[in-house]
């Protein structure tokens, strides 16, 4: 029968002020072990073996100087009690040594150094599939602050080579060293007094728990508590170092109060910081007292025996040794056991992430059921943000035929950008249904869906790899180059290409290449159109993706780009209305309605809202073109 887990805190749960806790399962240190030489044997088999010589090889280092020192100090008393002088037999037994020494210290440092090369790897590949995750997850799920934290703490867990998920490789293959060491040191101790064992034991104990409460009291009042104030840090620094800012630092003057807004998150900090510190210098204190009394009561014991000639000079040496490597390995066992549970509560953060429960999708339909030709639906829909107190779409009823062009208009904050998030499936709808030819769109898998749109948004993204790779949007090996260089064309970059030494090869930012470009506002919207092309979708959606570009530049690139789309349907939004004109419909959004419907001409002659929001830009396109004629 399997195991249950615990779940602390279900998706949905709330605090008491009403916010969103962060979802957290916890596994159990056994569950995390078997789930982390799951993660070993399927990334990295031969780190299994190596962690067992590794574990010989450095336990061996612990007590080996222990039995050399007694045989020296024998030898030693031989030779005074026989009146010897002769240096060659400590000579030989010093070559012997260092000979030993030698050969377990490289074995130590080369296996520890492979050890700890592939722990890496098996991390890496780890926090490969946490992206992977992170990128599977739909887009209005991962809006969500709580889980943004979530995300936050799994990406803590996967942060060093000595915490969280490595860590507790670090912690498995510490406690294998020391364990031997136990085994090792303890089975000669007891020979000479049970006591030692018992003392030395006794005060890892108390240490051990006093670890374990600062722990605990760090994990939930640092950690945890901690968790949003560390993705605000991290968002602050973003914004210091990330390019896309420094104009608009620079010209607004916002230096001051980004690091003031800066200081105040450190200050948060700190202040639990703090705390977490005042835990450890507790549990330092304890440490140190049980540690003092154990060493006293060790040495006493020790010398007790040599008084009574119950052992030797060299056993006295011996032993003392071996205390020492007991006690420092018992010592080790507890900080590691408490530390490689405190890397588990950070691996529970890992896997809680991991095993988030997406939507499934179950039972989906073929997308190719819908022919080749896409009528949408919306029928009353509604759709309210998560925390909104009121809907942003409000009882919507659409109707947008195959092969048709319309135009969704309005001004800011009308609704147009949340109805395309809820057509593309960005966001499901809080009530009411989005068909496609008769189908409900929840019916089939997002990706199949993505698929009918080639859509182009205001804010156009650029990534860090060649312009051709940035208009296919695809490996290179699957980008057709002479296509993606043709659909830049056709945006209008004919130029901009020409005047690139690469040409479509030629390396965008500069953060992976010395050697990067940046393109302006406008190339990048037109790139954006180029990626459009290169998609070659049914459905094209434009969010106002001309809105770097003046209103005449708006309304000659929709024109060109409408005769380039070849009966494609097309939704165009803008609060701008150069677009309207040749579109086949406009839908006029106020307050997240449509409140006028039909052809340019038909809601002109209305006299409406949509009237008097053309009339008032219609002004300035005549000012442009009067510009344009005296230049």
């Amino acid at each position: 029968m399997k195991k249950k887990t615990k779940k602390t805190v279900l998706l949905g749960e709330r605090d008491e002020k009403g916010n969103y806790k962060v979802p957290h399962t916890y596994y159990g240190l056994s569950s995390n072990l078997k789930y982390l030489f799951e993660k070993i044997r399927k990334y990295r088999t031969v780190l299994i073996p190596m962690l067992v010589f590794g574990a010989i090889a450095q336990s061996v280092m612990r007590y080996l100087w222990s039995y050399i020192g007694k045989f020296m100090v024998d030898l030693i008393e031989l030779q005074a009690a026989n009146h010897s002088s002769e240096i060659m037999p400590l000579v030989k037994m010093l070559c012997v040594v260092a000979v030993i020494e030698v050969v377990a210290i490289g074995c130590q440092v080369i296996v520890s150094n492979r050890i700890q090369i592939h722990m890496t790897y098996v991390r890496f590949r780890v926090i490969t599939e946490k992206n992977d995750k992170l990128l599977s997850m739909n887009y209005q799920t991962l809006e969500q602050p709580h889980i943004l934290d979530m995300h936050q703490r799994a990406a803590n867990s996967l942060g060093g080579d000595f915490q969280g998920f490595q860590g507790m490789m670090n912690r498995v293959y510490n406690l294998s060293v020391q364990v031997v060491t136990l085994i090792v040191t303890a089975s000669t101790i007891l020979v000479l007094d049970p006591r030692l064992i018992l003392v030395l034991t006794l005060a890892m104990v108390i240490n051990y728990l006093s670890q374990q409460w600062s722990i605990r009291d760090d994990k939930k009042n640092f950690w945890d508590a901690t968790s949003t104030t560390r993705r605000k840090m991290n968002y602050m620094e973003r914004c210091t170092q990330d390019f896309d800012y420094a104009k608009d630092i620079r010209l607004f003057s916002l230096k001051s109060w980004l690091l003031q807004k800066q200081r105040g998150i450190f200050e948060d900090y700190q202040k639990s910081y703090h705390k977490s510190r005042n835990y450890w210098l507790r549990h330092s204190f304890i440490y140190s007292s049980t540690s003092l009394i154990a060493s006293s009561v060790m040495y006493y014991i020790l010398i007790t025996q040599v008084l009574h000639e119950s052992v030797s000079i060299g056993d006295f040496t011996l032993y003392l040794g071996l205390c020492g490597a007991f006690s420092q390995a018992l010592s080790d066992f507890y900080d590691n056991f408490g530390q490689m549970q405190f890397a588990s509560n950070m691996v529970d953060d890992l896997r809680t992430f991991m095993d988030f429960s997406m939507e499934e999708e179950k039972d989906c339909l073929d997308i190719d059921v819908l022919g080749d030709s896409y009528c949408f639906e919306f029928r009353d829909v509604c759709f309210r943000y998560e925390g909104a107190k009121e809907d942003t779409i409000k009882h919507l009823n659409l109707v947008f035929p195959a092969g048709q062009r319309l135009a969704i208009v309005g001004l800011n904050g009308a609704g147009k950008t949340t109805f395309i998030k809820l057509l593309l499936r960005l966001y499901d709808v809080t009530s009411g249904e989005i068909l496609v030819n008769g189908y409900n769109i929840k019916r089939f898998k997002r990706r199949e869906y993505y698929r009918l749109f080639a859509p182009v948004f205001q804010n156009v993204e650029l990534f860090s790899f060649p312009l051709g790779e940035n208009v296919s949007m695809k490996d290179p090996e699957h980008t057709d180059r002479e296509r993606a260089e043709h659909c830049l064309v056709q945006a209008g970059m004919e130029s901009k290409l020409a005047a690139l030494e690469k040409g479509i090869d030629t390396e965008l930012l500069k953060v992976l290449y010395e050697d990067g470009v940046d393109l302006s506002g406008g190339e990048k919207q037109k790139l954006a159109l180029a990626r459009a092309l290169y998609k070659d979708a049914p459905v094209i959606v434009l969010d106002e993706p001309t809105a770097a570009l003046d209103a005449l530049a708006e309304y000659e690139l929709y024109q060109k780009f409408d005769a380039l789309m070849k009966g494609k349907s097309a939704v165009y939004i803008s609060h701008r209305l150069s677009s309207t004109r040749f579109c086949d419909r406009v839908a006029m959004f106020m307050d997240g309605q449509i409140v006028e419907y039909g052809t340019h001409e038909e809601l002109l002659e209305k006299q409406g809202e949509y009237a008097k929001m053309f009339q008032v830009q219609a002004q300035y396109y005549e000012e442009d073109k009067k510009e344009d004629m005296t230049q």
